[in-house]
C-alpha cells in the first residue's frame, strides 16, 4: 500500500491517487513471463472488472502518466475528517477535454472514492455530456445524472450517506468552476470569468507552521537562583520520552514463564449466556488456560463493576472470559474458538432517549435551584426552549490499558505494575477478588503513557481480571489491551443530552433558566453519580441567573460504562449553557459576546449552589481576551470576508469560563508523601500522585528542592506504590500538584524542623554536614508528610455547600475559516488567557493548557464516535476515530497565564490539568458563527441544532444550498441506520 504500483494494483475504494490517474488517461506498464503489455487505468480496472485485472504473476514496472494538451483539464479533490493522515470521506479524480478554441465538451471522465466497494466511473453520465457546452445548465444537469448513476444505499456501510452524495456534486461543482477559471485564463473575451465570491471556494486550506507566544509570571528577582519554584523547569523524563528511554509497564522484561492476556468479549447488548465452551480454546497451541467468572476465589460483582460476566451480558465488549497463552497471538487465535451461544434480553437501551423511555437510571436525580423559576417565566419578554445533544469521546491515550500482574510464592501475595490513576482502587478491586486482606497486594505505577481520566476505574477492573489469570495458573500474566480492544471496553466520555427553556428580556439580560441534563452512564455505575453531579453543579459557567433551576439524571444503558473524561462532564454541560446563550443573542439581534457580557458574574457573589466566589480573575480574563485579541476589529475584519465570498465564511467566538478543581467531598482530597534524607545528601521522595505525562513528579521535585533548600539534582522520585504510600486518594480533579505538593511540603518541613538545631549550630555548614551530623545524634531523616485536603462539601438535600476550594478562570478567543461546499474547516487564531495564580512551573502548565485545548477542540469538532442501532461500536482505532494532529493546531495560538493569588493552595497556585479542554469549544462556537454567516446569506434562520461535535458532515449539512437540496432526506421509519450516536 505505500508504494505507488502496489497501491495501483490493491486499487482500494478510498484511493486518493488513483482517480487522479484514472482522470489523467494513466496506463500500467506490466510484465510477465509471456511478455509486457499495457492496461489503461481506468473505470474497468478500477472496478475490478476481470477482463480489464492484472493477469497471475504479472508484475507493474512503470506507470505512464501523459501530459496533457492545451484544452484538456485535470483536477483532484478529496475531503476527510481531518486535513491529513485520515482516508477520504469522498474523493474525486476529473477531467475534461474541449474541442479547441472552444467549451465544448470533447471527453469528460469522473471517478469518484469512498462511495462504494471499489472507486466508481460516473461513465453514464459522462457520456450524456459529449458534445455540450461547459456552462450551468450543463452543470445543473451533470449533478442529477451523477447522483442517479452513483447511488448510495441508505444502510451503506460508512453512514453518512447524504453526506457523500452531497460531497459527490459539492466536487463536482469546484470542478466546474476551476474548468471555468481556467478556460477565462485561456480566452478571457470568450469564456467569461467565474463570479469573485464564488473565487475562493477553488483555495485548499493551506498547511502553515503553527506560530505563537507564551507568555507567564517572572520569578521575583530577589528569589535564590537554586529555588526552581515558578521557573519554566523542563519535564524531568521529557528526554526520556522523545529519546525512548523511558521505561512503561509493557517495556518490563518479559518474566520467567510469563503469559499473555486477551479476552473474550460479549457480542451481543443484553443477553442470557445459554452456553460458554471453552474445549477448542484450550486445544490451540501455547494455551495454558481459559479463566472464566467460575475461577474468581472472591468477589466477581464488586461495587457493581463485573470481573467476568457469569449468566448475562449487559454490554457489547464485556468481558465473557479470557485465554492465557505463551504469546498474545496465541492467545488472540484461541479467542476465536471460544463458543458463546446467548439468548437475547429485550429491551437493549443503547440510547439516552431510550433510557428515558424505560425510566432505566444509574442514580437518583441531582437537583440545585435558586429564585422563583415558576414565577420568573411570565415577566419576561421572550421564551425559549431547546435541545442540545453532546456526544461522547474516546480517552486515546497514547500506551492502552496495561497491567503486568506477578503472583508472589508465599502467603497469596501479589505484585502488579500498571498504568494508573488510582493504584489504591486497584488495590481493593484485587484484594475483593483473590479475598485477600489489601496488604498482600501491591501495586506500582512509574508511569502512565496518557490517561485523561481513563485509568482512574478501569485500571482496577482489568487489574482484578488479570489478577484472577495469574492466579489460576500461578504464572506472571502480562496484558495489554491492543488499542480496538480499549476503545470497545473502556469507554470514554459520557455523551449528554441537554434541555433547557430560557426566559429572558428584550435586552439579552436573562432572567429565568430550567435545564435538564442526562447523561448515557452505560451498563454499570462507575463514577457516573458524580459525573452528574459536577454537571449539575457547574451548569451556570460564568453566568448569573437570578431564577435558575438545573437537574441531572445519570442513564442507566447497555453500552460500556463511561468513566472519567478531562474535565468531567464541564466540557459537555457548558456546550448547552453556550447554545442557549447564543440563542438568546440571536433573538435580541446582538452578539454572544454582549449577551456574555450582560450576564456575567461582574461582583463577589454566591453560586447557585450558594458557594461565595470572587469573579475578578475572570474579568480580567475576559477583558484582556477581548481586548488583545483584538475581537472586534477581527468580527469587523470576518463580516467583510464573508460579504465577498459565498462558499467560504469566517467564524469568531470567545468563551469565557468558571471551572471548579477537586472533589466536593473532603476526604478524597486528603494526600500523603514519604521522603527519606540519605547520607550522601540525596534524597529519595515518594507520594500518593501518578505521573502520566502532566509533569506531576517535575513539580513534586521543585517542591522538595525549595522546602529543604537543596539543588533539585538532589531529589529522586521512586514510582508511585501501594507499598510506600498506603490508601492514596487519585490523581484527578486537576489536584495533583495541589494535594501531594501540600504533603510533601510538610514532610520536608518536617525534616527541615528536626534538622534545624543541627543549623543553628553550625548556619555556614553544608547539607551533607548538615545530614551526617543529624544522623551522629540520632535525628530520624525519614518523614511522612500529610495534607488533610481541602475541606469541601454539599449537601444534595438543602442544595448548597462550599463544593469547591477555589476557581481556575479562563477565556479564550478563537476564530475559524469554514468550506461551504465541504464542511472542512481551518482553525486561523485562538488566544487564551487562563488564570494560573502564581503558577510553579508555567512551562509546564502551559503545556497542559494547550494540550487540554487542542484536546477539547478534537472533541467538539472531529472526534466521532459511531455505533450500531444494536450498541456495536464502530470507531476502534485510528482509521475510524480521528484525533487532532499538527494540522490542526491554530495557525497562530496564544497562551497568557493571568496572575492572580490562591492563598488555599500551595504557593498560591491552581491546578491547570482540566481547565483548558472547555476553551476547546471557543472552535465549536466559531464554527457554528460561520455557519450562521452562510445561512443568514441563504435566507435561512441563524438558529440552529448547536450539537457537537461540529464534524465536517455536521458543517456541510448545516450550510443547505441547492445541492443539498438535490439530496432526498430518507424517511428513518423505512431503514435501518448503518451507526447512530448515543446522545
Amino acid at each position: 500500500m505505500a508504494t505507488l504500483g502496489g497501491h495501483i494494483a490493491s486499487r482500494p475504494n478510498f484511493s486518493d491517487l488513483n482517480p487522479i490517474l484514472a482522470a489523467g488517461n494513466a496506463t500500467i506498464n506490466v510484465r510477465s513471463k509471456e511478455g509486457n503489455r499495457q492496461i489503461p487505468l481506468n473505470g474497468p480496472f478500477l472496478e475490478k472488472s476481470p477482463e480489464a485485472d492484472l493477469k497471475q504473476e504479472e508484475v507493474i514496472l512503470s506507470v505512464n502518466i501523459p501530459y496533457t494538451t492545451q484544452w484538456h483539464f485535470v483536477s483532484g479533490f478529496r475531503m476527510a475528517q481531518r486535513q491529513e493522515n485520515a482516508f477520504a470521506i469522498v474523493n474525486a479524480g476529473m477531467s475534461v477535454k474541449f474541442e479547441e478554441g472552444t467549451n465544448r465538451i470533447n471527453d469528460l471522465q469522473m471517478f469518484f472514492g469512498s462511495v462504494s466497494p471499489t472507486i466508481v466511473s460516473a461513465s453514464q453520465t459522462s457520456k450524456k455530456l459529449i458534445g455540450r457546452q461547459w456552462d450551468d445548465q450543463m452543470l445543473s444537469d451533470a449533478c442529477q445524472w451523477v447522483l442517479e448513476e452513483i447511488q448510495i444505499p441508505p444502510a451503506a456501510e460508512g453512514g453518512m450517506v447524504e453526506y457523500r452524495r452531497t460531497l459527490i456534486i459539492s466536487m463536482l461543482f469546484k470542478f466546474y468552476l476551476k474548468v471555468r477559471l481556467w478556460l477565462n485564463q485561456m480566452d478571457p473575451q470568450k469564456f467569461p470569468d467565474i463570479p469573485e465570491k464564488f473565487v475562493s471556494a477553488l483555495d485548499d486550506f493551506p498547511i502553515e507552521t503553527p506560530q505563537g507566544v507564551q507568555m507567564f509570571q517572572c520569578v521575583d528577582p530577589k528569589q535564590p537562583q537554586q529555588d526552581p519554584v515558578g521557573r519554566p523547569v523542563m519535564h524531568q523524563s521529557a528526554i526520556k520520552h522523545a529519546t525512548g528511554e523511558a521505561v512503561f509497564v509493557d517495556d518490563i522484561q518479559p518474566i520467567d514463564q510469563e503469559l499473555a492476556l486477551a479476552v473474550v468479549t460479549s457480542t451481543r447488548a443484553h443477553a442470557k449466556i445459554i452456553s460458554l465452551d471453552v474445549s477448542e480454546a484450550l486445544e490451540c497451541p501455547g494455551v495454558v488456560d481459559v479463566i472464566t467468572a467460575e475461577d474468581v476465589p472472591g468477589e466477581n460483582n464488586h461495587n457493581g463493576e463485573i470481573f467476568y460476566a457469569h449468566s448475562e451480558v449487559i454490554c457489547v465488549g464485556q468481558i465473557v472470559c479470557a485465554v492465557a497463552a505463551d504469546t498474545y497471538i496465541h492467545a488472540k487465535e484461541a479467542c476465536k474458538r471460544v463458543k458463546i451461544a446467548y439468548e437475547d434480553i429485550e429491551p437493549a437501551i443503547i440510547t439516552i432517549e431510550q433510557a428515558l423511555e424505560h425510566n432505566s437510571f444509574l442514580s437518583s436525580e441531582k437537583k440545585i435551584e435558586q429564585g422563583n423559576v415558576e414565577h420568573a417565566f411570565k415577566h419576561v419578554d421572550q421564551v425559549i426552549e431547546g435541545v442540545v445533544h453532546v456526544e461522547g469521546q474516546e480517552h486515546f491515550y497514547m500506551e492502552t490499558q496495561t497491567i503486568l500482574a506477578i503472583p508472589q510464592t508465599e502467603d497469596k501475595e501479589m505484585v502488579l505494575h500498571l498504568g494508573t490513576q488510582f493504584p489504591t482502587h486497584v488495590q481493593e478491586f484485587v484484594s475483593a477478588a483473590l479475598k485477600v486482606p489489601r496488604n498482600r497486594i501491591a501495586c506500582h505505577m512509574k508511569r502512565a503513557g496518557g490517561a485523561f481520566g481513563g485509568k482512574v476505574t478501569k485500571p482496577a477492573l482489568l487489574g482484578a481480571v488479570a489478577a484472577v489469570a495469574a492466579n489460576k495458573t500461578g504464572r506472571p500474566i502480562r496484558f495489554i489491551l491492543a488499542r480496538g480492544d480499549d476503545m470497545l471496553i473502556t469507554a470514554g466520555r459520557h455523551p449528554l443530552l441537554g434541555k433547557y427553556k430560557i426566559g429572558f428580556m428584550n435586552n439579552g439580560e436573562i432572567k429565568a433558566a430550567d435545564v435538564e441534563y442526562y447523561i448515557n452512564g452505560g451498563c454499570t455505575p462507575d463514577e457516573s453519580e458524580l459525573v452528574i453531579e459536577f454537571v449539575v453543579l457547574k451548569s451556570e459557567n460564568v453566568y448569573y441567573i437570578p431564577n435558575f433551576r438545573c437537574r441531572g439524571r445519570a442513564c442507566k444503558t447497555n453500552l460500556p460504562s463511561n468513566t472519567a473524561f478531562r474535565g468531567f462532564g464541564f466540557p459537555q454541560t457548558t456546550v448547552v449553557v453556550e447554545a442557549y446563550i447564543t440563542a438568546v443573542a440571536s433573538k435580541c439581534n446582538l452578539l454572544p459576546e454582549e449577551v456574555k457580557e450582560i450576564n456575567m458574574y461582574k461582583r463577589t457573589s454566591k453560586t447557585a449552589y450558594k458557594q461565595t466566589f470572587n469573579p475578578e480573575p475572570l474579568r480580567r480574563c475576559w477583558k484582556e481576551c477581548l481586548e488583545k485579541s483584538s475581537f472586534y476589529d477581527r468580527k469587523q475584519a470576518a463580516e467583510e470576508f464573508n460579504k465577498k465570498n459565498y462558499w467560504k465564511k469566517r467564524g469568531l467566538a470567545v468563551t469565557p469560563m468558571k471551572f471548579s478543581n477537586a472533589v466536593p467531598t473532603a476526604f478524597f482530597n486528603q494526600a500523603a508523601a514519604l521522603v527519606h534524607i540519605f547520607l550522601d545528601g540525596s534524597v529519595l521522595l515518594s507520594h500518593g500522585g501518578c505521573e502520566l505525562g502532566q509533569g506531576l513528579y517535575t513539580k513534586m521535585i521543585q517542591v522538595a528542592s525549595r522546602e529543604l533548600n537543596i539543588p533539585a539534582s538532589y531529589v529522586h522520585l521512586v514510582d508511585t506504590s501501594t507499598v510506600t504510600v498506603p490508601n492514596a486518594l487519585f490523581t484527578a480533579g486537576s489536584m495533583g500538584a495541589d494535594v501531594n505538593g501540600k504533603a510533601v511540603q510538610n514532610a520536608c518541613q518536617i525534616l527541615m524542623d528536626r534538622l534545624h538545631p543541627v543549623i543553628r549550630k553550625n548556619p555556614k555548614g553544608k547539607w551533607k554536614e548538615w545530614v551526617a551530623k543529624a544522623f551522629e545524634e540520632s535525628i530520624s531523616l525519614s518523614a511522612t508528610g500529610y495534607f488533610k485536603g481541602y475541606q469541601t462539601n454539599m449537601d444534595w438535600e438543602k442544595e448548597e455547600g462550599d463544593a469547591y476550594p477555589y476557581y481556575v478562570y479562563g477565556t479564550a478567543c478563537s476564530e475559524v475559516e469554514v468550506d461551504c461546499l465541504t464542511g472542512a474547516h481551518k482553525l486561523l487564531r485562538t488566544d487564551i488567557f487562563m488564570d494560573a495564580a502564581f503558577s510553579i512551573n508555567p512551562a509546564l502548565d502551559i503545556g497542559q493548557v494547550e494540550g487540554a485545548f487542542i484536546q477539547g477542540m478534537g472533541f467538539y469538532t472531529i472526534e466521532e464516535l459511531k455505533y450500531s442501532p444494536k450498541g456495536v461500536l464502530y470507531s476502534r482505532g485510528p482509521d475510524d476515530y480521528k484525533i487532532p494532529t499538527v494540522t490542526e493546531i491554530p495557525e497562530q495560538f496564544n497562551v497568557t497565564l493571568v496572575h492572580s493569588h490562591n492563598p488555599i493552595a500551595i504557593y498560591s497556585s491552581k491546578g491547570l490539568g482540566e481547565a483548558g479542554m472547555f476553551l476547546g469549544s471557543s472552535v465549536l462556537l466559531a464554527i457554528y458563527d460561520a455557519v450562521a454567516a452562510a445561512r443568514k446569506e441563504r435566507g435561512l434562520s441563524d438558529i440552529f441544532p448547536m450539537n457537537s461535535p461540529a464534524t465536517p458532515e455536521v458543517i456541510r449539512m448545516n450550510c443547505t444550498d441547492k445541492f443539498t437540496d438535490m439530496i432526498p432526506r430518507d424517511d428513518p421509519s423505512t431503514f435501518t441506520p448503518w451507526s447512530i450516536h448515543v446522545s
